[in-house]
């Protein structure tokens, strides 16, 4: 009896190549992110509840990107501060989860990587900001996907809460009772 093996192989050297780039950095990320509850500083920043001051200069780069064609960037403040009452209102879990999400936005060797922006956020263009949220959102990793969903819908949530987008969208308002 002979035995014999298949003529193309089932995993090229391509494809083991971008599993194991693919699987590493899924790995690196998830532990760092398990010993990152303890490494940065959970303090809030000044006058936020859960917004921390490493948090904000990401948030301030994300927003006129996220919501571009919307009047948030300028209402940027009180953006900031609807989000930090969004967060606050979260389970101690998923709030622990968002904040590990922005330790590894704010953390350079985990930001250049993982989103392309390299430099600080404060210096990041629209563009850069954009191909980020794009490679996240169509990234093999589902970590990236459920990170790029995480960010558009507090941001959103906070952005369509908020009067002055009422607007904008069409929305008149609660009804005066």
């Amino acid at each position: 009896m002979t035995t014999s093996l298949p003529v193309t192989p089932t995993l090229s050297r391509r494809g083991l190549l971008k599993f194991s780039l693919g699987a590493s950095a899924f790995l690196a990320t998830a532990g760092l992110g398990a010993s990152l509850s303890g490494c940065s500083a959970q303090t809030p920043a000044s006058g936020f509840i859960t917004l921390r001051q490493g948090d904000l200069p990401i948030l301030r780069a994300l927003i006129p990107v996220v919501l571009a064609g919307t009047s948030a960037a300028e209402n940027l403040e009180a953006m900031l501060h609807r989000l930090d009452n969004k967060l606050a209102s979260l389970s101690p879990a998923m709030l622990k989860l968002t904040l590990q999400l922005f330790d590894v936005l704010a953390l350079p060797v985990t930001r250049g990587p993982l989103t392309g922006i390299w430099g600080g956020w404060d210096n990041a263009s629209a563009e850069h900001i954009q191909a980020f949220l794009q490679r996240w959102e169509n990234s093999s990793l589902n970590l990236l996907q459920m990170g790029h969903a995480s960010l558009l819908q507090l941001l959103q949530m906070a952005w369509y809460e908020m009067p002055e987008s009422w607007a904008h969208c069409g929305y008149p308002g609660p009804p005066k009772i």
